[in-house]
C-alpha cells in the first residue's frame, strides 16, 4: 500500500477508537464520580477537597511545513500539548489536546475546554466544602481559575509552613506525572517525534488517550500498578499562570491546615 493509503487507514482507525471508547471511558464525570475522585486523593495522597491533579505533556512532533515557530516549545523542540485532569487511579478524566507547543502554559488552560467548562460550571463539579475538621474558608471540591487551582509556594526562602504545604501538594501531583509516564512508555509511538501532520497527530493522540484508561479500568494488574511509581515523569510542568488574592488566601489556608493537629498527616512527621 502507498503512505497516503496507510496514513488513511490509520488515521480513520484511530478516529474509530476514539468515537467507540470516549462515552465509556472519558465520560463527562457526575457530581457523585467526583466526590469519589476527591476520596482517592484523600486516602493515597493525604490531599482532601481535590478532584484531580492537572498537568501538560508536550507531545513531540516533527517541523510541520510553514508552521513558523508555533510548534517551537521553550524546551527547544516541536510540540503539541497535551493537557490532562488525572485521578488516583492514573486515569485521565479530562484531556485537551492539539495547543501550539509556543503557547503560553497559562493561556493554554484558559483558552481549553477544560478552562472554559469551568468557568461556565458546565462540569458538576460539588459546591464548596470545608476541610475535614476544619470551620474556616472552603476549600472547593474541585478547582477554579482563581480560588480553587493550587500552585506550590516559589522554592526561594521557604518556611517550614511553605515546604510542608509544597510536599503535600507534590504528593497530589505525582499521580498526573505518573499518568504521563504510563501513558508515554505504554504507547511507545511519544518517545520519537511523531512524523504526521499535526491534526493527524492529535488523533493518534485522542485514541491513546482513552486506550490507556480503558487498560487502566479493565486490564491493570497489581505487578503493573507496584512499578508505577519507578516510571520516568512524562508531565512538563505545565505553568498556569498567576494566582489572584482569593487563590493565595486558600493556598496560605491549606498551609495553615497541613500544619495544625487535624491537617497532620503521619507523613509530615
Amino acid at each position: 500500500m502507498g503512505t497516503s493509503t496507510i496514513a488513511g487507514v490509520v488515521r480513520a482507525t484511530c478516529s474509530a477508537i476514539w468515537m467507540r471508547l470516549k462515552a465509556s471511558v472519558l465520560p463527562h464525570p457526575t457530581r457523585q464520580q467526583w466526590l469519589d475522585i476527591a476520596q482517592g486523593f484523600l486516602e493515597r495522597a493525604q490531599f482532601p477537597n481535590c478532584i484531580g491533579a492537572l498537568d501538560g505533556k508536550h507531545i513531540r512532533v516533527k517541523n510541520p511545513p510553514n508552521s513558523g515557530s508555533q510548534y517551537y516549545n521553550y524546551k527547544q523542540f516541536f510540540s503539541v500539548v497535551l493537557l490532562a485532569l488525572a485521578d488516583t487511579n492514573y486515569r485521565f478524566i479530562i484531556v485537551d489536546i492539539g495547543s501550539y507547543g509556543s503557547t503560553a502554559d497559562a493561556r493554554i488552560f484558559r483558552a481549553s475546554r477544560m478552562g472554559r467548562w469551568l468557568q461556565s460550571n458546565q462540569l458538576n463539579v460539588p459546591q464548596p466544602a470545608n476541610l475535614p475538621g476544619s470551620t474556616g474558608p472552603p476549600g472547593d471540591e474541585g478547582f477554579a481559575l482563581s480560588s480553587q487551582l493550587m500552585r506550590p509556594f516559589p522554592r526561594r526562602g521557604l518556611d517550614a509552613k511553605r515546604r510542608t504545604f509544597n510536599y503535600q501538594l507534590s504528593r497530589a501531583r505525582r499521580f498526573v506525572e505518573c499518568a504521563f509516564g504510563i501513558f508515554t512508555h505504554k504507547w511507545r509511538v511519544f518517545l520519537s517525534p511523531i512524523q504526521l501532520a499535526p491534526q493527524n497527530v492529535n488523533v493518534v493522540i485522542k485514541a491513546c488517550v482513552v486506550l490507556h484508561n480503558y487498560v487502566r479500568t479493565y486490564e491493570v494488574t497489581p505487578d503493573e500498578d507496584a512499578q508505577v511509581e519507578s516510571l520516568p515523569s512524562g508531565s512538563d510542568t505545565i505553568q498556569l499562570g498567576r494566582s489572584g488574592l482569593a487563590g493565595l488566601r486558600v493556598r496560605d489556608f491549606f498551609a495553615d491546615y497541613f500544619l495544625s493537629p487535624i491537617g497532620s498527616f503521619p507523613s509530615h512527621q
